[in-house]
């Protein structure tokens, strides 16, 4: 693609890609598999688990907007995880941000426990830096983690992996390519959940990997085609017609969100706030942990559910739903208490968002 910058990138995702009928946006092609023009010839499309035109557009749109060479798109955000680790060498050892998805963590600590792979948990940047040595393998990081929000230095991280022969590996979902490119800083794989950001709406279950690396890339496209976790041509669609939207949403959910933490660190209800200045998503712990359920029901504009990044507002209990296969005292070992509910702040008006959250939180 043109260098162009992120928002024409976004706003022109699949515009004028199909050159024979003239199409403005990208078609959806529902064929499963491809006629050959004469024997020993193909179009570059055979079966659509291989490769699917609309996928293609899609993935070509991914790789631009995150300044990378190559990207896949898989059927949800822990297929791509999967994907990708199922490609390490057995017995890889792997230094990880303790603070991350309960879903990683439990295929994590499956793995682990199956002999696969050996992991070294971190708290924080120094911690993660002290950690990694010759003998890692991999690094993987969630910046920033879900959900205490600690951010890492993406650049400085990769500089020190790299120093001892390790890889890279970020989890960009929260912030998504609008606030943050971490392959130019050194990471040699992205990961998101396209569920969340880069499709907005929650109507998409999706993963994505990104790289720069041909023969990683290589690896992965011929493991997801012998496994075939992809992406359908509906689902490469939406996610497509998703990302158009997808600056102005993080610029909208963002200054709500500011707004938001502004009235949070003044409620005597909480006690302590989580954000970094800028997404959608914040965290916070509660004075009275027993108020937690009433608190979930009495909202009437957050809703009270799984996931993340759509444009409506949502409100997560960690302890029960995302984080609830990470065993109480590792989760509080490092903070991820029972008092903290995690918001997923959507477009709505700012003002109506910090009523709700008063009524619920005050009342």
């Amino acid at each position: 693609m043109t260098d162009y910058k992120i928002d024409t990138l976004l706003a022109r995702a699949g515009v004028n890609t199909d050159e024979k009928t003239g199409a403005l946006i990208s078609p959806i092609f529902l064929s499963t598999t491809y006629q050959h023009p004469e024997f020993g010839q193909s179009t570059g499309f055979d079966y659509t688990r291989t490769k699917n035109p609309t996928r293609l557009t899609l993935e070509k749109t991914l790789a631009a907007i995150e300044k990378a060479d190559y990207a896949l798109v898989t059927s949800s955000g822990m297929a791509a995880l999967v994907l990708l680790f199922n490609g390490f060498p057995l017995g890889s050892k792997i230094v990880a941000a303790r603070d991350l998805y309960g879903g990683s963590f439990r295929w994590f600590n499956e793995q682990e426990a199956l002999g696969r792979f050996s992991f070294t948990y971190v708290t924080n940047q120094q911690e993660l830096l002290d950690s990694i040595n010759e003998e890692t393998d991999y690094v993987f990081i969630e910046t920033p983690t879900n959900p205490l929000m600690v951010e890492f230095d993406i650049e400085a991280v990769a500089k020190v992996t790299h120093a001892h022969g390790a890889k890279l590996i970020v989890d960009n979902t929260f912030y998504s390519p609008v606030y943050q490119n971490p392959i130019p800083l050194g990471a040699d794989v992205v990961l998101h959940s396209a569920t969340k950001y880069l499709s907005g709406h929650n109507d998409v279950l999706g993963g994505v990997l990104v790289t720069n690396d041909q023969a990683l890339y290589d690896k992965l496209f011929y493991d997801q085609n012998t496994t075939g976790p992809t992406l359908s041509p509906l689902d490469s669609y939406l996610l497509m017609r998703g990302l158009k939207t997808l600056s102005i949403r993080m610029e909208r959910a963002t200054k709500n969100a500011q707004k938001i933490v502004n009235y949070l660190k003044t409620c005597s209800a909480v006690k302590e706030v989580f954000y970094t200045g800028k997404g959608g998503m914040v965290s916070l712990k509660v004075m009275d942990q027993s108020r937690i359920p009433q608190i979930l029901n009495s909202l009437q504009i957050f809703t009270f559910a799984e996931s993340l990044g759509g444009v409506e507002s949502l409100i997560t209990y960690p302890a029960t739903q995302t984080h609830a296969d990470i065993p109480e005292a590792i989760r509080h070992s490092y903070g991820l208490t029972d008092d903290l509910l995690r918001l997923s702040i959507g477009i709505e008006d700012a003002d109506d968002l910090i009523a709700d959250l008063r009524s619920a939180l005050e009342g």
